[in-house]
């Protein structure tokens, strides 16, 4: 696969109609080196056109990943991301190693990942969207992370390999989830490790639910496992260690709506008498935070 050539076709989505106002609008703003507070919210601190910040910002939602706050602008994303990060923080070390984020969003973890001081840092996202988004907040980080308008099935071809590779939430939208794995197990270095969560159920048997159209009001979501079926899964896509990091349930601190998204969240994607389903009556969303290694030894 010729990835350049690749490239250059996907720079003109950059120029599609409902994208091409914001990358002007984004242009409008200077570059401005900030003072940055990689925290919770990640912090940007400096003298802005305030009210060309605000507008911008705007003129970028939803905005799922997050928060940010840009001199007086707080963007309150749909996520409370820092709660994911905060989670899975105490189990990685990044400091000199390669890494990737797949389905990287607008790079939130990113921007939290510079403080371990990585090699090199590398988001890959076919969204044109996320990736303005990215653009509007490295004006003022200014770092060399690299944002790949790519997914996970380029994995395999890309020019490097990497020593951790983060693929959080992605999984579940995979019609075939041992394929995906495939794609992650050939982007690692050797003894590289993956970084994984996913929609996963309760249960000692290895199986997995398939919803009929859909799961929590989200129509692409094929398969959600068992803890026991995702290992099964993982081991045949070739990886040696499948170790369990976390479990948790999505709660309404975590997602819910705000002024920073277009329609519904958490809130209306479960049953309005019993938040342990869905509105379509399956369990309600919980997620497995996993650690695979490609090569123990």
């Amino acid at each position: 696969m010729n990835l350049e050539t690749l490239r250059i076709e996907r720079k003109k989505w950059m120029t599609w109609k409902n994208i091409a106002p914001l990358r002007e609008s984004l242009e409008k703003i200077e570059n401005c080196k900030a003072d940055i507070v990689l925290d919770n919210t990640i912090k940007i601190d400096a003298v802005f056109d305030e009210e060309a910040i605000y507008k911008t910002a705007k003129l970028l939602m939803p905005w799922r990943k997050g928060p940010f706050q840009i001199g007086k602008t707080f963007i309150d994303s749909e996520w409370q991301s820092n709660m994911k990060y905060n989670l899975l923080r105490p189990y990685f070390d990044l400091k000199d190693k390669k890494v990737a984020d797949i389905g990287c969003n607008n790079g939130y973890y990113m921007f939290r990942m510079l403080e371990d001081k990585p090699k090199a840092l590398v988001g890959f996202d076919p969204s044109p969207l996320y990736k303005t988004q990215f653009d509007f907040i490295n004006k003022f980080v200014q770092s060399e992370i690299k944002y790949e308008l790519l997914g996970v099935e380029h994995l395999e071809f890309y020019e490097e390999k990497f020593d951790t590779i983060f693929c959080l939430g992605v999984l579940y939208h995979r019609s075939d989830p041992v394929a995906m794995l495939k794609q992650l197990y050939k982007g690692l270095d050797k003894k590289g490790e993956v970084i994984l969560d996913t929609f996963y159920i309760e249960g000692e048997g290895e199986m997995a639910l398939c919803p009929e159209s859909s799961y929590s009001k989200i129509p692409n979501i094929y398969y959600v496992p068992t803890v026991k079926a995702l290992k099964n899964w993982c081991l045949r896509a070739g990886f040696s260690e499948f170790e369990v990091l976390q479990t948790s349930v999505t709660e309404a601190n975590e997602q819910r709506k705000t002024e920073w998204i277009e329609g519904q969240s958490l809130e209306d994607f479960l049953d309005p008498n019993d938040s342990t389903k869905t509105v379509e009556g399956y369990p309600a969303p919980a997620r497995v935070y996993v650690r695979l290694t490609k090569d123990k030894k």
